[in-house]
């Protein structure tokens, strides 16, 4: 496609990236040696971070933890962030960092960028946060939205993606008249008690979601990333047991294309859906408006009944969560007057701060700089420069790690620990899987901490996003860093 305003110039050959994850995890461990661990603990995070280390103990006392987000890193002990700037982060002792977490994905056109903070900063000095009423950028985010992606017919604006997933399975329901849900396994929609399962390695079911009773996935079930035969087992095997509502997508694969599927896979599964009667919903939480104004389903172009936005829609402010779609399935979705003059059932929806002023300009100004800047397609570029450069830094050294992006989405995967499979035919397998996938995360924790001791902060140390902040020497600095940290790479005994 060679860009054309997308983030990516050729989509990744899913069955080539799968062999070497495969070959990934049939290898010993290999990560940041013992000695450079603790020269890192020691050296940078005891003596660089006693501010940010002293916070964390008081904060504890408070917060469980210590800290509120989960995409805090927590090895040794977090670092408290005081100051956000483009593509760079500063912490309460004074140290910088490179910032390829963007707070999880939605900052693509840098953090805290003037364009869009001088409008926030405006609308509070006139307008004020929220109000519960309507504001005119409800309406204007709503129409940029249904302008830049063609399947969205109409946006309701919610206060996450977890709050927008949760519509969608109700909208699903009431619009086939179906009862089940069928997600892809290892993805994430959400923590809502229905949709917490098969979270990040498929096959888990229930397994990760502690404090949800068994009975709460009666109508839940998920299938292989990749595989339409076991998507269509599930479709056909649900005809009988009350039909399938949905199938849930994110459509470059679980966790952000953790583990990638194909763009015939996406097609496939698109006609699956409508085949069996079952709405199709991408979770574009994190491809929308990072892939291209138009989400990943214009790039792979497909039409989805239902669409799920999240953190991008907002620019990083709070309140980021919003469902687009088809205009016979929103209507389930109307709230206050309703003029379409259709009697149709109403999925119950609400929430205090959902499409609160600060959430709705913030978001409607973050898609004109997107727009105007080409910050999908100039993202894209920077991630594919530092896709390029870790693939040559694993050759460099002969680590078994894996490199390989979806335009600004990249992953570098250095123990393959969501690449596993639990096999309910072989329950007698699943306490090894969860004691090697336990093993391997830690070490992931600990690559993470060695990169954040080179000024990276990464999400979980294996994730990593670019944003339009982002300059092909700040790219080249950035594989700097990690060349050091690779550099000081080896087995690991466990």
């Amino acid at each position: 496609m060679a860009y054309n305003g997308f983030a990516i110039d050729k989509y990744l050959d899913a069955a080539e990236v799968t062999r070497q994850l495969d070959e990934l995890i049939k290898k010993p461990v290999y990560s940041i040696r013992k000695d450079k661990l603790e020269d890192y603990v020691q050296h940078y995070f005891e003596e660089k971070c006693p501010k940010s280390k002293a916070m964390i103990s008081e904060a504890k006392k408070v917060i469980p933890g210590g800290v509120q987000h989960n995409l805090a890193f927590n090895y040794p002990f977090p670092i408290v962030i005081t100051k956000a700037e483009g593509a760079k982060l500063y912490d309460l002792d004074g140290n910088w960092y490179y910032d390829l977490l963007q707070a999880g994905g939605p900052t693509i056109i840098g953090s805290n960028m003037p364009a869009v903070r001088e409008k926030v900063i405006d609308l509070l000095n006139t307008c004020g946060p929220s109000t519960g009423l309507f504001h005119e950028y409800e309406y204007k985010l709503a129409k940029k939205i249904s302008e830049l992606v063609p399947s969205v017919e109409m946006f309701r604006m919610l206060g996450s993606g977890t709050e927008a997933c949760m519509c969608a399975a109700r909208i699903a329901r009431l619009k086939t008249g179906h009862k089940n849900l069928l997600k892809m396994g290892g993805a994430y929609h959400g923590w809502s008690d229905q949709l917490a399962y098969g979270i990040r390695v498929p096959g888990t079911k229930g397994l990760l979601s502690k404090g949800v009773p068994n009975f709460v996935f009666k109508h839940t079930d998920e299938f292989f990333p990749n595989d339409l035969e076991d998507l269509e087992r599930k479709l056909k095997a649900n005809r009988f047991n009350g039909g399938t509502a949905a199938v849930f997508i994110e459509p470059v694969g679980p966790e952000s294309g953790t583990r990638p599927v194909s763009r015939e896979f996406i097609r496939g599964a698109a006609k699956l859906a409508r085949d069996y009667g079952a709405l199709l919903i991408f979770d574009e939480v994190v491809t929308g408006f990072r892939i291209g104004l138009s989400g990943a389903q214009g790039y792979f172009g497909v039409d989805p009944d239902l669409t799920i936005f999240g953190k991008i829609v907002a620019g990083g402010y709070p309140g980021a969560g919003g469902i687009g779609g088809h205009a016979d399935c929103m209507a389930h979705l109307g709230a206050g007057l309703d003029s379409s003059g259709k009697k149709v059932s109403k999925a119950m929806c609400g929430g205090t701060l959902a499409a609160t002023p600060i959430s709705c300009v913030a978001g409607y100004y973050t898609l004109c700089e997107i727009e105007r800047t080409n910050a999908c397609e100039v993202a894209g570029r920077m991630g594919d420069r530092l896709t390029k450069g870790l693939q040559e830094l694993i050759a460099k050294y002969s680590l078994p790690f894996v490199a390989f992006n979806q335009g600004s989405i990249c992953h570098l995967d250095s123990v393959g620990t969501m690449h596993f499979v639990v096999d309910w035919k072989k329950p007698w397998t699943i306490p090894g899987v969860l004691k090697e996938t336990g093993i391997r995360q830690k070490e992931m924790e600990h690559m993470g901490a060695a990169y954040m001791a080179e000024g990276l902060v990464t999400l979980a140390g294996s994730r990593l996003y670019t944003s339009a902040a982002y300059t092909e020497e700040m790219i080249d600095d950035v594989l700097s860093r990690f060349d050091r940290v690779f550099a000081n790479c080896g087995r690991v005994e466990v």
